[in-house]
């Protein structure tokens, strides 16, 4: 279990509605082994929990960098039918979202492991696609991306709000009400969401920055632990005014 780093004591101890078990993960990047992992985890934990409403909150990130993107999204979509979960968009969903209607968009998804993405569906891209193989990526990827997974795509949520907590997948904007966040925020956001000191209204619950061990600050938590370099997810557990780590 990664035990996480404490950066700062509770102003106000958040908390979400009795009855209520919420488990949160961050930015699987295509590690499937990992998914599969914090699955079994959870449901270990689930069968001592007692009667409770479950949800299992994933904040983004799912696919790139790691060898099993479509794997991945498989699993997901299985575990929806028995479990419920809140999907939440990353970043690098967007980015798929994008060479899907502007296949030229590959240099940039490429940067940040695009091309593991395509492997994964048994695409051979070259490592640095000139214009017209990114043309022909496009249309090939568009044939053989599942109905499924491009379903699981389009519908992701970009914000879920519960009791005191805000879940995104990167964060926030300081001094922009919760409610009128912008959607490249919620999936973009670093260096001015990280080093804010003040109240966003909820605590944020976010991942899209890697750090070595889960981080609780006063008024974020950070769950994104590298899953594609370090083989582990973080699972958060939110019941009542407890948190604690699986």
């Amino acid at each position: 279990m990664l035990k996480p780093i404490k950066k700062s004591s509770w102003r106000n101890h958040p908390s979400i509605p009795s009855g209520l078990r919420l488990y949160v993960v961050a930015d699987v990047h295509g590690n499937a082994a990992a998914l599969r992992d914090v699955f079994s985890r959870i449901d270990a934990d689930m069968a001592t929990a007692g009667a409770r409403r479950i949800v299992q909150i994933f904040l983004g990130d799912y696919i790139d960098r790691g060898p099993a993107s479509s794997e991945v999204l498989t699993l997901l979509i299985t575990r929806q039918i028995k479990a419920e979960l809140v999907l939440l968009k990353g970043n690098h969903e967007a980015m798929l979202l994008r060479f899907l209607r502007d296949p030229q968009t590959l240099g940039n998804w490429r940067q940040n492991g695009g091309l593991q993405t395509l492997i994964s569906y048994g695409l051979k891209p070259s490592l640095n696609p000139q214009p017209e193989e990114r043309r022909e990526l496009g249309e090939r990827f568009a044939t053989v991306f599942p109905d499924a997974h491009r379903n699981l795509i389009s519908k992701l949520q970009v914000r879920q709000t519960c009791g005191d907590f805000f879940f995104a997948h990167a964060g926030v904007r300081p001094d922009v009400p919760l409610q009128d966040q912008r959607e490249d925020d919620l999936l973009w956001i670093r260096e001015d969401f990280l080093f804010y000191e003040g109240e966003f209204g909820k605590v944020i619950v976010h991942g899209h920055t890697p750090v070595r061990q889960p981080e609780i600050h006063h008024n974020r938590i950070n769950l994104d632990v590298g899953a594609y370099a370090t083989g582990k997810l973080a699972c958060m557990v939110i019941d009542g005014q407890t948190i604690e780590f699986i």
